[in-house]
C-alpha cells in the first residue's frame, strides 16, 4: 500500500464495516438505530466477506476488490431495488437509501483505484533505492588485486 487513495478507502472500508456490525449488533438486540439489516444473516455473511476483501485491498489484490463489489452489490443492489420500488408507493426510507448508495459507491471506487494502480504493482518506482540500485555508475568492478575474502588458515 504506497497510495494515499489505498490507505484513505481502506479505512472508509473499516468505517463502513464497523457501522454495519453496530447496525446488525442494534437489529439483533431490539435496539432502535439509525437503519436496520435487510437480511441479517445475508449481513452477517457480507462482514467476515468484508473483512477478508479488507486484508486483500491492502495486499493490492484485484480479487478483493472483485469479492468486494459482488458482496456490496448482491446486497445493497437489493436494498437500492426496493427503495426505488417504494418511491412509487410512497414508503420509502431515505436513510437506508443513502447507506445503500454509499455501500455500492465504495466497492466501486475501491476496483477502480487497484485497477488504476496495477501498474504501478507489476512495475515499482522507488526514488528512494532506484538511484542506487539501477544505476551502473555505482556498480562495484573487480579486477585481479582485489580482495574477495577468501582467506585460508
Amino acid at each position: 500500500m504506497k497510495n494515499l487513495t489505498t490507505y484513505l478507502f481502506v479505512m472508509l472500508m473499516a468505517m463502513f464495516w464497523v457501522f454495519r456490525i453496530i447496525v446488525a449488533f442494534c437489529y439483533n438486540m431490539g435496539i432502535d438505530f439509525i437503519c436496520i439489516p435487510t437480511d441479517l444473516t445475508f449481513e452477517i455473511v457480507l462482514l467476515f466477506l468484508t473483512f477478508v476483501s479488507m486484508i486483500l485491498v491492502v495486499k493490492r489484490s484485484i480479487l478483493g476488490g472483485i469479492i468486494y463489489l459482488i458482496g456490496n452489490g448482491l446486497y445493497f443492489g437489493t436494498s437500492i431495488f426496493n427503495s426505488i420500488t417504494g418511491t412509487i408507493n410512497a414508503n420509502v426510507n431515505y436513510i437506508d437509501m443513502m447507506f445503500a448508495l454509499i455501500g455500492i459507491l465504495l466497492p466501486i471506487l475501491v476496483l477502480f483505484d487497484l485497477l488504476l494502480d496495477k501498474n504501478r504493482k507489476e512495475h515499482p518506482v522507488d526514488k528512494k533505492t532506484d538511484w542506487f540500485y539501477k544505476n551502473k555508475d555505482f556498480d562495484r568492478e573487480y579486477d585481479e588485486r582485489a580482495d574477495r575474502n577468501q582467506y585460508k588458515f
